[in-house]
């Protein structure tokens, strides 16, 4: 059976994932992936990804740069919120501001055909990524390239990207393409907005 793909008005995006416990009381550490880090909190209740637990979210503090300390009802203890620690945690996409007609949102990527610096088919992108420092694209089903391929998503790598048309445009010395790709695919996505 054909699992349907979510219509737009189904879509969730991910804002952040749980870092840790923070304290005896409940509170926890989130890593946002949100531009500014306490808008994690700020289109209400999340869910964990599976969609089985809601969290009403409430900024408390800053940790570090991209680390928010926050609570929630739901939340009541450090077991707790150590339980939840990589859950990632997500939001109707309706509940995200409306962009200008130039701005996009990271998971607005996946699955933008590629094309290369020619026009010439250049694959799709199947991920987003960010493991702290640049955002990544993976890029899949490249002609005559076995695997998947990873680039940091700057204007330079991928100088144009149009939404409406599902086309991005990569540039293909932005990739190795004479290696294998490394052992161990299939980090997570991080779905980030991007504004």
């Amino acid at each position: 059976m054909t699992k349907k793909a979510p219509s737009p008005d189904e879509r969730r995006v991910c804002l952040g994932a749980i870092a840790g416990a923070h304290g005896v009381r409940g509170a926890v550490r989130i890593k946002s992936f949100t531009e500014m880090p306490e808008a994690v909190a700020a289109y209400g209740p999340v869910t964990s990804e599976d969609g089985a637990r809601h969290f009403t979210l409430q900024v408390t503090g800053l940790a570090k740069q991209g680390i928010v300390i926050a609570t929630a009802p739901e939340i009541t203890s450090r077991e707790d919120a150590e339980a939840l620690k990589s859950v990632r945690l997500y939001v109707a996409r309706l509940a995200l501001d409306a962009l200008d007609e130039d701005e996009f949102y990271l998971d607005d990527l996946v699955g933008l055909t590629a094309i290369d610096e020619d026009g010439a088919p250049f694959g799709q992108v199947s991920a987003v990524f960010n493991f702290g420092a640049d955002d990544l694209i993976e890029l899949d089903n490249i002609p005559d390239v076995n695997g998947k391929r990873l680039f940091a998503f700057t204007k330079e790598n991928a100088p144009l990207v149009d939404i409406s048309a599902r086309r991005i445009t990569v540039r293909r010395d932005a990739i190795n393409i004479g290696d294998d790709p490394p052992a161990g695919d299939g980090a997570p996505s991080s779905n980030a907005p991007e504004k």
